[in-house]
């Protein structure tokens, strides 16, 4: 069992929403879930944790992702560069709107909905344990997923880089802490149209 949180973590969430949708065919973030939407489930299961902010990072279709969080936690900060920038343009985005008190983000996908509060503790826990000091990402049987804790000292690295968070990462190997959890669901998104049925048991369709 992970140690408790405390009640005020210097951590806010960024999840990236701007993408296309292209696998899916329609766009997913406003699919049907858990008797929500995809992209509003995933902003509660944030909220199941001690989290400063959730951002949420938007492009593509952005009114409609802010539709579909009325009412909830979450800010809406627009990506412009969505499209041409890829994940990366919305990670830095993300990124400059967090405050100055935050010691590390959260980086999650829009497209996780199977994320699991346990996991997010996890996570959370491990960046407490190791001072916000380090890279946090969970494992499944040796595999690396999300959400990923990302602390400040890394923040100008991925601000100012070209190519990918991959490439950062990578570049930090030496302060990575792996947190082991028991759910795939750290690897699993929503990419196709079979990816959903498989979730949901029903077929997509746009709305």
């Amino acid at each position: 069992m992970q140690a408790p949180l405390s009640n005020s973590l210097p951590v806010s969430a960024i999840v990236i929403a701007a993408g296309l949708s292209r696998r899916m065919g329609v766009f997913k973030l406003t699919l049907p879930w858990a008797g929500s939407t995809v992209i509003a489930s995933i902003v509660a299961t944030l909220r199941t944790v001690p989290l400063r902010e959730i951002v949420v990072v938007t492009g593509y279709r952005a009114a409609d992702v802010g539709h579909a969080l009325a009412g909830t936690a979450a800010r809406c900060v627009h990506n412009p560069d969505y499209e041409s920038g890829g994940m990366l343009s919305s990670i830095k985005a993300g990124l400059r709107a967090l405050g100055n008190n935050d010691r590390a983000a959260l980086l999650c996908l829009g497209d996780q909905p199977q994320m699991q509060p346990d996991t997010i503790q996890a996570v959370l826990s491990g960046g407490d344990r190791t001072g916000w000091q380090r890279i946090v990402l969970p494992s499944y049987r040796m595999r690396a997923g999300h959400p990923i804790l990302i602390p400040v000292a890394l923040w100008p690295q991925i601000m100012n880089t070209t190519e990918t968070l991959r490439t950062v990462l990578r570049a930090n190997a030496d302060v990575v802490h792996y947190v082991t959890v028991d759910t795939p669901s750290i690897l699993a998104d929503l990419d196709t149209p079979d990816d959903y049925q498989r979730e949901t048991g029903r077929p997509v369709h746009d709305d």
